[in-house]
């Protein structure tokens, strides 16, 4: 991809008026009060697909709960995924975790301020780790999330795929070249801002826009169009079951693999339906499983509720069955049967965190715990 190269009365007309912007009216955010790495880490890391107002509460929990890189290291992984309950992408907060421990192992518990070593870590990718030396060490690295790369398609008005390799090398390039070697870390954060809360992807608010005139598909009127995208793929969608198995006042829980879809969280009892079964064998699948893997007769289960959820591949569709059990069956690692009021303790996927606040209301004790 060729363009004409960004030169200084470019860089004036983007970069001066947004700075000018992100002074007056930038967002004022609890980790922009700060120059500690693990706290721009921390918010970087769940700012990814995640907006700001669902991040704030999980953010000053986490802090509170986890105040230092130490900390986080020698947490147990379920606490640390159980503070990340309901936040999604839960492969975040694993490498998260993961790169706590690195940094106290070979850091010294402290960020190093070597863009190949942040990039080391595990889960961060090259705009995270450039955001966090840019804001937290004073450094001038680019960054091109989803809202810079937003900003650039339509300031420059590229009418190409920006997954192309070569139009993602031109946006490297105007994402370093538009930044002031003064001030780096304000324009880092006010290029976000801008994506965040002006130059959005549904809906580009070009009136309150610091680059309005300046932008090459505001004058093009491309500013909907752009960055183009590619044609939506229909999601696939699955049946799955799970069994809550109750017996007193205990439920038995099963905790997910470490690696995987949901690693290392806790939920009931599930399986997929298989795609070869015949429609309606929802229920046969959940009695042949419990009876085939884990041995107990389930024939007498009920329909309990029925869950619909999204992820990012494949859409779902939960068949949540009841049983009451006479007898306790021994169960080993990683199944456990667990006290019902101690449910909310453990980390669930958000699937199975609305079993939990089903089993959990007081007003359905009498009518699930016998």
């Amino acid at each position: 991809m060729t363009k004409k190269p960004i030169d200084a009365a470019v860089r004036r007309r983007f970069t001066t008026p947004l700075l000018k912007w992100y002074h007056t009216l930038g967002r004022d955010l609890p980790w922009r009060t700060t120059d500690d790495p693990y706290h721009i880490w921390l918010s970087e890391i769940m700012l990814q697909q995640t907006q700001v107002t669902t991040v704030l509460p999980y953010y000053h929990r986490f802090l509170k709960t986890f105040p230092t890189i130490k900390a986080l290291a020698s947490a147990d992984l379920e606490a640390v995924l159980k503070q990340w309950q309901g936040l999604g992408y839960y492969a975040r907060a694993r490498h998260l975790h993961r790169a706590a421990q690195v940094l106290v192992t070979q850091f010294s518990a402290k960020m190093p301020k070597s863009f190949e070593s942040v990039l080391a870590l595990p889960g961060i990718g090259p705009s995270t780790a450039g955001a966090i030396l840019t804001i937290a060490h004073g450094k001038r690295y680019p960054i091109l999330d989803g809202n810079v790369r937003r900003v650039l398609c339509r300031f420059f008005a590229i009418e190409k795929d920006p997954r192309e390799k070569n139009v993602d090398l031109w946006l490297w390039h105007c994402s370093e070249a538009l930044m002031p070697k003064q001030n780096a870390s304000h324009y880092l954060q006010a290029i976000m801002d801008l994506g965040a809360t002006v130059c959005t992807p549904k809906q580009a608010s070009c009136t309150r826009c610091p680059v309005e005139k300046s932008c090459a598909a505001r004058k093009k009127g491309l500013e909907t169009l752009l960055p183009l995208k590619a044609p939506s793929k229909k999601l696939p969608h699955y049946d799955y079951f799970a069994g809550v198995l109750c017996i007193n006042n205990t439920v038995l829980i099963r905790r997910r693999p470490l690696k995987g879809l949901l690693a290392g969280l806790w939920e009931f009892p599930s399986e997929r339906v298989a795609e070869s079964s015949k429609q309606g064998s929802v229920v046969l699948a959940y009695e042949q499983y419990f009876r085939e893997t884990l041995g107990i007769d389930v024939g007498e289960s009920k329909p309990y509720m029925t869950i619909g959820h999204v992820f990012t591949h494949f859409k779902m569709t939960l068949h949540v069955f009841l049983h009451h059990s006479e007898k306790q069956e021994r169960m080993t690692f990683p199944l456990e049967w667990l006290e019902r009021e101690t449910l909310s303790d453990r980390p669930f996927s958000s699937a199975h965190q609305k079993i939990v606040l089903q089993l959990t209301q007081k007003k359905h004790q009498g009518e699930l715990f016998q």
